[in-house]
């Protein structure tokens, strides 16, 4: 890869999914020894400023990883220059991500989960509106993108 692999994870508000998708690749990439930058971001704007939801915080705390830092941002016309890979976390986020990209960026722009086997146009589940339990599938979702990404990254 000519220049260093840096990825940015996108869902709707930026304080369930995408946050939890950082830390997932940001654990998984540390472990790897990967050199990539991390960060995650919203296409819409209702959460800007605001920590993560307090379940995906607490299931984050509870893998060793906690994400209490973060605070929710909107995708942004720079983020198609400063990242090489942005990852939509469903199919309207990836549309949104489309839509706003500038003509001729060179970062690649996919669905999340079209880097799992088997699991190709699927959405990474939305917890938001349900109970907890929906965190740790959001979570299983999010890991299992994390390790295909590495190992894609590690064979680039």
């Amino acid at each position: 890869m000519s220049r260093r692999a840096s990825v940015l994870f996108v869902c709707l508000g930026n304080i369930c999914r995408s946050p939890l998708a950082e830390a997932a690749f940001r654990a998984e990439a540390e472990r790897r020894g990967l050199d990539v930058e991390v960060d995650s971001a919203g296409t819409g704007d209702w959460h800007v400023g605001e920590p993560p939801d307090p379940r995906a915080r607490a299931l984050a705390r509870a893998k060793g990883l906690p994400i209490d830092d973060l605070r929710a941002r909107q995708l942004a016309e720079e983020d198609f220059y400063r990242f090489t890979h942005i990852f939509a976390l469903d199919e309207q986020n990836l549309e949104g991500i489309r839509a706003r990209a500038p003509a001729g960026v060179a970062c690649r722009i996919g669905l999340l989960l079209d880097l799992v086997p088997g699991r190709e146009g699927e959405a990474v589940a939305d917890p938001y509106f349900g109970e907890e339990a929906g965190f740790e599938v959001t979570w299983a979702d999010v890991s299992a993108a994390a390790r295909a990404f590495a190992e894609r990254l590690e064979r680039e």
